[in-house]
């Protein structure tokens, strides 16, 4: 019985060449796998959903130039793996694999490690927040609902954390989000059209780099060096507000994602004064900054806004603190700034649900910031384990040990990452590769891992990955190995 073709949009053929970057790894005579493992990748990673059409071949060997032969055979090993059907005279589309190969099989039992989502699980005091939030919920029963800006009571504990931060912050400067991503995305629909550029580092959120994408604006990359003593080229990125004048810029100075670098107080103040001189306003993605897992965030370098001004359009979130679930954020921005963004966020919402905001106020009610320093003390835990179990399992693995964040940069002895990604699912492993986290792919010597997971789950996790490892340098012994 045929397959029946699933709803779903179309890839065309330049936008399927953006998403796989630099597919091609092993040479012509391996192009049909780079380019069938770099497809498999998107997939897995959610970038090409089910029932997406892909481009006919001659279009999609325009776009990548190369052969129809070569793109056949691509097409060929997708359709063997499951991740392609195709009908005569309706094209190909995006399928979900059935049945893996027999060498590369899961074993029945081995659960799926998500070793691609740096969050950690929910708070202890989360019930007690949601049980004392239905009491406090009658207070806004009668009311209309609607809080463009959020509620008053967790914006003033909000603006709170940043006045001792030391950056003093009122309530009015203060508006609730769904997240921190969303935070971005209004900003960027308000100050940013079709064209313009925006700076990013370089490795940088890829959640962010599809936003700019999605606003079909074109990001600009001013690459990191993870090794430096401060990581940012300050010279790159003047250099870049000159040559480029983008019209907006997004940086993660606080335990940056991916890399877990953090800029100091220094770098900072010439960095503020790098985009005030340009007039260039700057996304400052905090959403990490609670995580400090050396120190107290209160003692750590000052917000950049303190250098930056009212250029600086700081965003955090509740996400990766306190739980994903809540689904909050807050952009911390100048009143004027904030008046702007609430017209626009009209377009897109009305505003931030209410209970959530309740709950998110009790927790912080209950004491404050403080618990997060239980979650910083597991966290700093689950961080020396995956270190530990990157060395044990993978000695030729490099990486620096981050002093706050949920994540490893690591670098990988050769250019296989995306493959190495697809080989782990293979293995009972989602993991994100370097590609993801580049403007325009590569990267495929870095690898993040997060350290969201239990010690002993952060382990197993390193095991199979080792074993994937091992099987894209082409080690059949390491199949052998059984999963726990």
């Amino acid at each position: 019985m045929e397959p029946v073709i699933p709803l779903g949009g179309r890839v065309s053929g330049p936008r399927l060449a953006v998403l796989l970057g630099s597919w091609r790894q092993g040479g012509s005579r391996q192009g049909a796998a780079d380019l069938a493992a770099a497809i498999e990748l998107q997939v897995l990673d959610g970038q090409l959903p089910l029932g997406t059409r892909l481009p006919a071949e001659r279009e999609l060997a325009d776009a990548l130039g190369a052969s129809r032969t070569l793109i056949g055979a691509a097409l060929d090993r997708l359709r063997e793996n499951g991740f392609v059907a195709s009908r005569r005279g309706a094209g190909s589309w995006i399928t979900a694999p059935g049945r893996r190969r027999r060498d590369t099989a899961v074993p029945d039992g081995a659960d799926l490690i998500d070793f691609a989502h740096a969050s950690p699980p929910a708070p202890p005091g989360m019930i007690a927040a949601v049980d004392a939030a239905r009491a406090t919920l009658v207070d806004h029963l009668g009311q209309h609902g609607y809080q463009d800006r959020g509620l008053p009571v967790l914006r003033e504990k909000i603006a709170r954390r940043y006045t001792e931060r030391g950056l003093p912050t009122t309530a009015a400067q203060i508006m609730v989000t769904n997240g921190a991503h969303h935070a971005f995305v209004l900003v960027l629909r308000m100050l940013t059209g079709p064209g313009d550029r925006v700076l990013v580092e370089q490795p940088t959120y890829p959640n962010a780099l599809e936003a700019v994408r999605a606003a079909h604006a074109i990001p600009v990359p001013v690459a990191l060096d993870p090794a430096g003593t401060r990581g940012w080229d300050i010279a790159g990125i003047d250099a870049a507000l000159r040559q480029a004048s983008p019209r907006l810029a997004y940086l993660v100075v606080d335990f940056q994602n991916p890399t877990g670098l953090r800029l100091d107080a220094e770098g900072r103040e010439r960095l503020g004064a790098v985009l005030a001189r340009a007039r260039t306003p700057v996304v400052v993605d905090e959403t990490l900054v609670e995580l400090d897992l050396e120190g107290d965030p209160l003692t750590g370098p000052p917000p950049l806004a303190a250098f930056a001004g009212d250029l600086a359009i700081s965003v955090g979130s509740a996400s990766k603190s306190h739980w994903g679930g809540l689904r909050l954020g807050w952009i911390r921005a100048s009143e004027d700034l904030l008046g702007r963004l609430i017209s626009a966020r009209y377009a897109v919402d009305l505003g931030s649900p209410v209970f959530e905001q309740v709950v998110f106020s009790e927790l912080l009610e209950a004491d404050g910031w403080a618990a997060l320093a239980r979650r910083r003390e597991e966290l700093r835990g689950n961080r020396d384990a995956l270190a530990a179990a990157v060395s044990r399992h993978l000695p030729d693995w490099t990486f620096t040990p981050p002093k706050g964040g949920l994540s490893l940069w690591c670098r990988i002895p050769e250019p296989v990452s995306s493959r190495l990604a697809v080989a782990s699912a293979s293995h009972g492993l989602q993991v994100t590769p370097g590609s993801r986290f580049g403007v325009h792919g590569g990267m495929e010597r870095w690898i993040r891992l997060p350290f969201s997971l239990p010690p002993a789950k952060l382990d197993e996790a390193v095991r199979r990955l080792s074993a994937a490892a091992a099987s894209v340098r082409g080690t059949p012994a390491s199949l052998d190995a059984p999963l726990a």
